[in-house]
């Protein structure tokens, strides 16, 4: 899967110099990690967020959201959805802020 360039250049716009983001290719796309725990990804198919177990309803009632496969497994609390919905200002800020809401409960690693 190749990487979309101008989506991870939306995300780094969104997520600005916050304190423990990195990024890592992953996933055939590129990774944002905060204080070391998975946050969001992007990649040519969209953007997927980390919303956390029993926190992703809402986000997979969005028109084209999808639950992230892997292996052909379903991952409960991790949603990817496609330029439709990211390309909303208002909705990826709303999607990035569960996502950070729920990370930074998270222990660092």
């Amino acid at each position: 899967m190749a990487r979309d360039v101008g989506l991870e250049e939306l995300l780094r716009e969104e997520l600005g110099a916050m304190s423990g983001l990195s990024e890592k290719p992953m996933f055939g796309g590129l990774a944002f990690l905060l204080d070391g725990n998975l946050l969001c990804g992007a990649r040519q198919d969209g953007l997927l967020v980390r919303l956390g177990k029993g926190n992703d309803g809402w986000a997979l009632d969005l028109p084209g959201a999808t639950q992230m496969l892997s292996g052909g497994r379903a991952m409960h609390g991790w949603v990817r959805v496609g330029a439709e919905i990211y390309g909303d200002d208002d909705m990826r800020r709303r999607l990035l802020e569960a996502a950070m809401a729920f990370v930074r409960s998270l222990p660092a690693k």
